[in-house]
């Protein structure tokens, strides 16, 4: 009975239409993010904000890019980390070549860069599309990887192809610990899904899902399939360059093309579907299955005592985790977004039947 709409008017357009329309909604929302930047930075510890906290906020940023793309604009991509790594190599290089450059103006010009190369790969996207497009983008995948790998002015000249950053700071403070880490990456979260979520919402974001829907039929209706989807390919690999840059600046500090291959790629893909293609939420939903599952399956023996080497356990966890997501995307094919949203849709009408 406490999710009910009993009272609630609405008087606007404004009102009726704004991301949470149901007050209980606004309270829940508020609390998490009360949570979020007061609470987790009180009580987590260090190996949570190494662990889980940080590689879960930048791998959410990258599943929102990605949702952008594959959910919103149905546009198959097998190429995230590559685009991950354009950001990151991107802001590596104006970090360090140009003198003074403040972070955040790289990490926004390495997504910047992204955006460019998103838009190049992109191009085929407007004669092909389902697993040829997906062939296409999984080229841009190898072809960043054999960049930066063998191309030296991007690793700054470094003899091994690793590059590492260090003394990060933002308007004069340091960003070294864990929880300033933490909070720096939830600001570019919550500031990205936010403008992601009105983004989809806009006109941009009725035209990325009517080429989703039916692309002949959305051409037929005035809308423009080239302008279409190279805005999405563009949004999209802004919001991963971004994400890749962060990847890079705060979660690794040190890296080499072997951190965004396509297993990151694969990693992200599946990410957006588990949590839910074409749902915001839905990204940070499968960023939360991919990185505490594999966690938590790590950890069942200890907790029952049961002897199992570290060769079988790591088999195992690859086994237990293959077999939830077939088992998951059997069971609700939409996504965790869709469980979630499907609750709250019976919390509003219990206990009546219809």
């Amino acid at each position: 009975m406490f999710y009910r709409e009993n009272g609630q008017f609405k008087t606007s357009y404004r009102a009726d239409s704004q991301i949470f329309p149901i007050r209980q909604d606004q309270i829940a929302v508020a609390l998490l993010l009360l949570i979020a930047i007061v609470g987790v930075p009180l009580f987590a510890s260090e190996y949570l904000f190494r662990a889980i906290l940080i590689p879960f906020l930048i791998l959410s940023l990258a599943a929102v890019g990605l949702n952008v793309l594959v959910g919103y604009c149905g546009q198959i991509s097998l190429g995230t980390g590559a685009f991950m790594a354009v950001g990151a190599y991107a802001a590596y290089n104006f970090h360090v070549r140009i003198e003074g450059m403040p972070l955040i103006a790289s990490l926004l010009l390495g997504g910047l860069c992204s955006t460019l190369v998103g838009v190049l790969f992109g191009i085929p996207s407007l004669r092909i599309k389902g697993l040829y497009l997906a062939v296409a983008t999984l080229a841009a995948q190898f072809f960043c990887d054999w960049a930066f790998l063998r191309i030296k002015w991007f690793t700054h000249d470094s003899p091994s192809g690793n590059v590492s950053v260090s003394g990060l700071q933002l308007m004069g403070y340091s960003i070294d610990s864990p929880v300033q880490k933490y909070l720096f990456c939830l600001g570019f979260v919550l500031v990205f899904a936010l403008l992601t979520k009105n983004l989809v919402r806009s006109a941009i974001g009725r035209e990325w899902m009517a080429m989703r829907d039916m692309d002949v039929a959305a051409a037929v209706i005035g809308i423009r399939p080239v302008y279409a989807k190279l805005s999405a390919f563009a949004v999209s690999s802004f919001i991963v360059g971004v994400a890749g840059a962060l990847w890079g600046f705060v979660h690794l500090s040190s890296w080499e093309p072997a951190a965004f291959s396509i297993d990151r790629s694969f990693q992200l893909l599946f990410m957006v579907i588990i949590g839910g293609l074409g749902s915001v939420m839905g990204s940070f939903f499968g960023a939360a299955f991919i990185i505490i599952l594999p966690i938590m399956l790590g950890q069942i023996p200890h907790w029952f005592g049961l002897p199992i080497q570290t060769e079988t356990a790591s088999h195992l966890e690859f086994m237990i985790f293959g077999a939830l997501i077939v088992f998951f995307l059997i069971v609700e094919p939409h996504g965790i977004a869709r469980l979630w949203s499907t609750a709250k849709e019976k919390l509003r009408l219990w206990p009546f039947p219809h």
